[in-house]
């Protein structure tokens, strides 16, 4: 990949930044803004420079929600941000034509148009229309072959951000870690974590699951996992994984009955119980005590440890297994390299940002590249800059 640093001019040079602006937004304000704070080392670099900073991004997923307050919150971060209601059109060119040197403008959602998904080549021409120069720094979406991603480097000279440089340089150094090393891959879905599982079992010397993914273990071990989350898979591929001797999988839980689960004291009618004593209504929510003390021993004895993914229902408040992790790897002294939402949420809320080697941006994307090496964004850059 071309370096940002290797763009051979900058003032009054109208740039496109595809950048990680999908943060939290509710009630018209940005509840984390991790995401923006890391977008700033390119911005910076190019705005200091005289570039005229064009920001795309997505936020959520349905395609109708707006960037606008994402903009207010990057400009308390840096001067100089504006907001286009439009991604591409009259409108953005015009907004574009208004900038000096050193202004950034942040244009509407991409996912408004139904071309960015599409990866329609029409509007990949559009958006590189805008501007003379493209910088891929949104590692965070690089796995989505997407019109901003792996379309628009067909049409403008393209290089990689300091964000996008700096993530490659640590995933490509997790996947050879010094040893003793660990990872912890926790969240849901087996069909999205069943390559990066092959992958760290390869190269790590332990690889705890946690989490909904933990579930289709249990279950695949025999164990009864009640009425909780389980993928809809073939087990033989789970128990194959489970046969590994490096596998690690949950010895306890705090589970409640299923009918409790929506209830204004589900939390007081929670109990912690070994993994072999789960009840066919119950649902497991969390990783109980014993199973959060296995992993701080084994963290305490580490060189390296990589963790994606939380070990509870995090987003319904069953965050104790998650939060115990954060403070096992912060106290470990290990080199540590962690990323998904949940994830740094709590490491965030518990104040360890600082106690941790580096942080992800991205959720499935550092899955992806991890499991592959590569992503189809990192791909774009390298096939069309290699001349």
């Amino acid at each position: 990949m071309r370096s940002v640093r290797s763009i051979p001019v900058f003032e009054n040079i109208p740039i496109l930044v595809r950048a990680a602006l999908n943060v939290p937004v509710e009630n018209d304000h940005v509840m984390n803004d991790y995401r923006l704070r890391r977008a700033l080392s390119t911005i910076r670099f190019l705005t200091e420079r005289g570039a005229k900073v064009i920001l795309i991004s997505h936020i959520g997923n349905k395609g109708t929600e707006t960037l606008a307050p994402v903009a207010r919150a990057l400009g308390t971060l840096i001067r100089g941000v504006s907001f286009c209601p439009e991604t591409i059109g009259a409108g953005a060119r015009e907004a574009i034509r208004a900038m000096a040197p050193g202004d950034i403008l942040v244009l509407e959602n991409l996912r408004r148009n139904a071309g960015e998904q599409a990866n329609d080549p029409a509007f990949s021409r559009e958006l590189a229309a805008l501007a003379d120069v493209f910088v891929e720094d949104s590692f965070d979406t690089c796995h989505r072959a997407h019109a901003s991603i792996i379309g628009v480097p067909k049409f403008l000279p393209a290089y990689a951000g300091l964000l996008l440089e700096e993530e490659t340089a640590a995933l490509r150094g997790a996947l050879h870690p010094a040893h003793p090393a660990l990872a912890v891959i926790g969240g849901a879905k087996f069909k999205t974590k069943e390559a990066v599982l092959t992958a760290l079992l390869a190269s790590y010397d332990h690889v705890f699951v946690g989490g909904a993914l933990a579930n289709d273990f249990l279950k695949a071990a025999g164990k009864e996992v009640g009425k909780s989350l389980v993928s809809d898979i073939d087990p033989a591929r789970v128990k194959e994984l489970l046969a590994n001797p490096k596998l690690i999988v949950p010895v306890d839980s705090l589970v409640i009955r299923a009918e409790a689960f929506d209830t204004l004291n589900a939390r007081a009618e929670a109990r912690i119980v070994p993994v072999e004593h789960v009840a066919r209504d119950e649902i497991i929510l969390d990783h109980g005590p014993a199973t959060s003390a296995l992993v701080a021993a084994l963290a305490r004895k580490m060189k390296n440890i990589l963790w994606n993914g939380p070990l509870g229902n995090y987003e319904n408040g069953f965050i104790d297994a998650t939060d115990a992790l954060a403070r096992a790897i912060a106290a470990s002294g290990a080199h540590s390299v962690v990323g998904g939402g949940d994830t740094v949420a709590s490491i965030e809320n518990l104040g360890l940002l600082p106690q941790f080697s580096f942080v992800s941006t991205g959720g499935g994307a550092m899955l992806d590249f991890l499991a592959k090496g590569t992503l189809v964004g990192i791909e774009a850059l390298e096939l069309y800059t290699s001349a």
